[in-house]
């Protein structure tokens, strides 16, 4: 990694700004985009003071991954600041609370496109870049629950099984080339992901109730979180699990794929994360 030049998306919390720290401590240079600029700027802040005085660049970029306009001209930035670029990390992602029947098709639109259409459009604009590199990396965001799907999930596992099924596509279309490809499953971590989450109009329990509940499984830190996915990079792991709730949940879905809900719903509040 040392060396190379990081496009990392939803870079201005969470998992997004522990990896920012994380790529800094491998002397990468860096491309931070994110929606929220004021995060996105104390992301930057961070990853500077960790990267002090060995000269790599870091530079912020305020987008909307979901509109392919601002991540193509993200792209031109991205060009003109550091001309190349070695791994292209799509983070990005947001949430919504409760049942399928209680928010609007917009909302459902409003996560597609930031969670699923921000990982086509990163890949789609940043992938000539990382064919022009000797080795690149694509990595991937996708979820535990882009291999099961709990009741009160059905946008946010919609959009994470859609990653899981694009990065997979890709890896095999990639497989002998100079790009490897990585798809991530985190478990229960500790982000904002629930509070900035939207609840739909109809549900009867507010964002804070979401929060509470969901601070009550996310078991892992951030950092952690972000060292993994850096370690799995370094090794060229295809698919990174984060938590034993991850691995775990894996093996029940593996063992019970059209039954693993009755096993675990007694354990997993409807619609809580």
């Amino acid at each position: 990694m040392e060396g190379g030049v990081a496009v990392l998306t939803g870079a201005a919390s969470g998992i997004g700004r522990a990896l920012a720290q994380q790529l800094a401590r491998e002397k990468m240079s860096l491309a931070l985009c994110d929606i929220h600029a004021e995060r996105l700027a104390e992301s930057a802040a961070a990853a500077c003071q960790i990267a002090g005085a060995t000269g790599r660049l870091i530079t912020t970029h305020v987008v909307d991954v979901g509109d392919l306009t601002q991540i193509q001209a993200f792209a031109e930035a991205v060009v003109a600041a550091h001309g190349r670029v070695t791994l292209l990390i799509n983070n990005a992602g947001v949430a919504i609370h409760g049942r399928f029947d209680k928010f609007s098709l917009e909302d459902f639109d409003w996560l597609m496109r930031i969670n699923f259409w921000g990982v086509v459009n990163g890949t789609k604009v940043f992938l000539p870049m990382l064919r022009r590199e000797r080795r690149a990396h694509i990595v991937n965001l996708s979820s535990i629950f882009g291999i099961i799907a709990p009741a009160g999930q059905t946008a946010y596992a919609a959009s994470k099984f859609a990653v899981r099924g694009f990065t997979e596509a890709l890896r095999h279309e990639l497989t002998g080339s100079n790009i490897g490809v990585s798809c991530i499953h985190p478990g229960g971590i500790r982000t904002r992901i629930a509070m900035d989450g939207r609840v739909g109009a109809g549900s009867s329990e507010s964002k804070e109730h979401y929060a509470a509940a969901f601070e009550k499984l996310a078991k892992h830190s951030a950092e952690s979180a972000a060292a993994k996915i850096i370690a799995g990079v370094k090794r060229h792991k295809p698919r990174i699990l984060i938590g034993y709730e991850a691995y775990a949940l894996d093996v029940i879905q593996r063992a019970f794929p059209a039954r693993y809900w009755k096993l675990l719903r007694g354990g997993m509040k409807t619609g809580a994360i």
